[in-house]
């Protein structure tokens, strides 16, 4: 019995051990290969012809002044929604999104390229963001501040701008709004850009490192590492983090915190990073314009809200909003200028101006006395 049981056991352990008798053969590598080729084929032709139909749709338009007129960030993000929607796999949403957002940049440049002005030197996070919303077709105009964003967009020597408002962490960025004051100009699109902070060095070595360059944001987002890793070094504040890469390459001790785009434009190497003391670190900016575009479905809206001083002024600018369950993302008050111990809110809602229930809101509070501005409805950021 003993070695009935014996057997059995050995041909057992030697039906495991055979190869099965199905086992899927490999691919030939030179026919996946060939397939492949023949579906690049595929994409191109379909990419040119999709370009030949943009240009029509240039045509249909008729002879317009300049590339911000044949540009519709509701079509788009129209577009981009549809992408996930009839996304299954194996690509991120994130990452066909990007493919499409080139493809129509390259497109739309067709006409001419969109001018986009954001806050300088090449290699900031705010680049970051334009390449994020208008693909890297679109020309970018490195600018010294936020302040002469603005200005440009307002004169028109840029088609549009990007300007950080918030940051996921460390809050609003006041400049930008105060800027919405006096500004006439309207914010036409958002973007959410994931932040990676990294310390970029000439030498690479951080027992190098005596000084650091950064924005104010990337110093504060990144306090806890630098309390705990460099203590005792000097921390310069500087008017972006690519400004301080800038000045770093210029010295071995000297350092910055900065993206790794900033590192690879002014030759940095990477002393540490990722640095932020958030995981979910992300910076949320704004596209400004000069003109409001129509719904696109899914839109958000800002509000600059001047309250007369009287009891329950606020209440009754909300109340009007949670009635028709209109949904407020955000709330801010600014010193009012020109006018001491007074103040305006600025207030992100959901929905689009030119669409009830919103639309019958601000009527309903406009008719209040208080002064409400619009500053713009866009289409709420995708992947």
């Amino acid at each position: 019995m003993a070695k009935k049981n014996e057997t059995s056991k050995k041909a057992a352990a030697k039906a495991v051990s055979k190869p099965a008798a199905h086992e899927p053969a490999k691919p030939d590598l030179s026919a996946v290969r060939e397939q492949i080729d023949g579906i690049d084929q595929q994409i191109q032709n379909l990419i040119a012809e999709r370009a030949r139909w943009a240009h029509q749709v240039g045509k249909a338009k008729g002879k317009l002044a300049a590339a911000v007129d044949y540009y519709r960030p509701e079509r788009e993000a129209q577009v981009l929604r549809r992408v996930v929607d009839r996304n299954d796999g194996p690509l991120a949403d994130e990452v066909l999104v990007r493919l499409f957002r080139e493809v129509m940049s390259a497109c739309l440049a067709q006409q001419e390229p969109l001018k986009i002005g954001f806050l300088g030197p090449e290699g900031t996070f705010s680049q970051q963001a334009v390449h994020k919303h208008f693909g890297h077709s679109a020309h970018g105009l490195p600018l010294a501040s936020i302040e002469e964003v603005f200005q440009e967009v307002a004169c028109g020597n840029a088609d549009f701008g990007v300007v950080p408002v918030e940051n996921s962490g460390q809050g609003t960025i006041q400049v930008t709004l105060d800027m919405f004051l006096t500004s006439p100009l309207r914010i036409c699109g958002e973007v959410e850009l994931r932040v990676h902070q990294y310390l970029l060095s000439r030498s690479g070595h951080l027992e190098d490192v005596e000084r650091i360059f950064g924005h104010p944001q990337s110093l504060a987002q990144t306090a806890g590492w630098l309390r705990t890793n460099l203590p005792r070094v000097e921390k310069i504040p500087v008017s972006s983090n690519a400004e301080g890469a800038r000045r770093a390459r210029n010295s071995d001790d000297a350092a910055a915190i900065a993206g790794e785009a900033a590192g690879l434009v002014y030759g940095l190497k990477r002393v540490a990073g990722p640095i932020e003391d958030r995981s979910d670190n992300t910076t949320r900016f704004l596209v400004i314009g000069r003109q409001p575009f129509p719904p696109s479905g899914n839109d958000r809206t800002s509000l600059l809200v001047f309250i007369r001083d009287r009891p329950g002024a606020l209440y009754g600018v909300l109340e009007p909003l949670a009635r028709r369950g209109i949904s407020m993302n955000r709330i801010e008050s600014r010193p009012e200028h020109g006018h001491k111990w007074q103040y305006a809110f600025f207030i992100d809602v959901a929905g689009h101006c030119d669409e009830s229930p919103l639309k019958d809101a601000l009527e309903e509070i406009g008719g209040l006395g208080d002064e409400v501005r619009v500053l713009g409805s866009y289409p709420v950021a995708i992947a």
